[in-house]
């Protein structure tokens, strides 16, 4: 009797324990799945804050660079999934609608400076900008400025750079001359990797798109026609063949290398955007550029008009909240969101130590020079580039734009391949997301 007794009790034990474990703790928590590597440091440090004020957990975990949607995917599998995500547009946010909570009502959303920073369905808002950011070419004023100076250099100041040719002559001299200059190449290496590779086959592709879209008076298509794909080419061969490294040599090179180069002066002009400036600084970084020597040129390719042409400017980056998760925890993610646009420790960590321009009402100006010479090239009067980019079909038609450029630079692939990428993998992609 008494072992039947025992056998009993240890059941009840294992299935209390099984139970115990199994169950979700009550307490509210927030878990917010990062897109940006470059800050993970500040985030980490503002979700310990918030923890520390309210006792609510705040977990942040960031993706690597360029794989946030396997990530995103394998965590929403989980148990406990994010209850903060991030969706880069309409396109992401076909794929993810399902499990994006509608902000209407909520605090946070009163927040927004304007509507136009939502992602909105059927009278819903599915998704928050929390940033807006611009993209060019960076470059060094001190190097730059040797160029200027020197007996070789066609153009003389910087005023003068207003389109492709310019460029291209002041990139072509600063590579023939690079000796004299000291730096390895005119452009840092254009790295293929997945660290490195969405500047080209997304910010850079955006160019071709943006003009195509512009003349064709259209905010997105089933169809590219590639119009602009011969100035495409144009830029492609200008950073390639006047950079720090060879063509053949690009695939193994990566994000960090490119960095590196350009802050330690090796190269003089940079593709990428406002939120590379902490890792560029020497304020910021111990290494890198005074705030003084950064400048930034919009990207010219060619098109009609360019001399008007500003920066490109605007946002994939949008705040999502799991509609999936417990009602407690989405109500702990908006009150944190909300604490993080509205609060002083929220809007200096965004603006000071984040550098970003934020949609918010009590946003805070970024101590970001990058951020100002875009707000410049505004002032001026010059056209923003939009961001089209957040069209695109899929990230298999990038990745295959990106193997096609790879393959063109390492002298294994044609342009051709590049145009079918370009073309077909776009109508291909878009019916695939499209079938009904």
């Amino acid at each position: 009797m008494f072992k039947k007794f025992s056998a009993l009790m240890l059941v009840l034990c294992m299935l209390m324990t099984f139970f115990a474990c199994g169950k979700k703790d009550d307490t509210p928590s927030v878990y917010y799945l990062n897109f940006k590597p470059e800050q993970d440091a500040q985030w980490q440090t503002l979700a310990k804050a918030y923890t520390e004020k309210t006792a609510i957990p705040v977990t942040v975990v960031t993706a690597a660079s360029g794989q946030y949607e396997q990530t995103l995917t394998s965590e929403m599998d989980k148990n406990e999934s994010p209850t903060l995500f991030q969706v880069n547009g309409p396109v992401g946010l076909a794929n993810w609608k399902d499990y994006c909570y509608d902000f209407t009502g909520s605090e946070v959303l009163g927040e927004l400076t304007s509507t136009d920073f939502t992602l909105t369905e059927d009278g819903k808002t599915y998704g928050i900008a929390y940033v807006i950011e611009t993209y060019g070419i960076i470059y060094n004023k001190t190097l730059l400025d040797k160029y200027f100076e020197s007996t070789f250099s066609t153009v003389k100041s910087v005023e003068e750079i207003n389109n492709f040719e310019s460029l291209k002559t002041v990139a072509t001299e600063i590579q023939a001359h690079r000796a004299e200059l000291g730096v390895d190449g005119a452009f840092t290496s254009a790295g293929m990797d997945s660290s490195s590779d969405w500047r080209f086959k997304t910010h850079l592709a955006n160019m071709p798109i943006y003009y195509e879209y512009k003349d064709r008076n259209i905010g997105s298509t089933d169809a590219i026609e590639g119009t602009y794909l011969d100035n495409y080419k144009a830029i492609w061969d200008l950073y390639i063949n006047n950079a720090t490294c060879a063509p053949t040599a690009l695939a193994g090179k990566t994000a960090t290398d490119a960095e590196t180069e350009f802050k330690t002066g090796r190269a003089v002009f940079y593709q990428n955007g406002t939120w590379a400036y902490d890792a560029l600084s020497k304020a910021k970084s111990g290494t890198g550029l005074d705030d003084g020597e950064f400048g930034m040129l919009p990207i010219y390719i060619g098109a009609n008009g360019e001399m008007n042409q500003g920066l490109c400017t605007g946002s994939e980056n949008y705040w999502c909240v799991n509609a999936k998760v417990s009602e407690e925890d989405i109500k702990a993610t908006l009150d944190f969101l909300y604490w993080v646009v509205t609060s002083d420790e929220g809007t200096s960590a965004l603006a000071n130590e984040m550098g970003f321009v934020s949609p918010f009402k009590n946003a805070k100006h970024a101590a970001n020079p990058l951020v100002e010479i875009a707000d410049d090239y505004i002032a001026a009067g010059k056209e923003s580039v939009s961001w089209n980019f957040a069209t695109i079909p899929s990230d298999n038609w990038k990745n295959g734009v990106g193997t096609a450029l790879t393959q063109y630079a390492g002298g294994s692939g044609s342009w051709e391949s590049v145009e079918q990428a370009f073309i077909q993998g776009w109508k291909n992609e878009y019916a695939a997301a499209h079938k009904q």
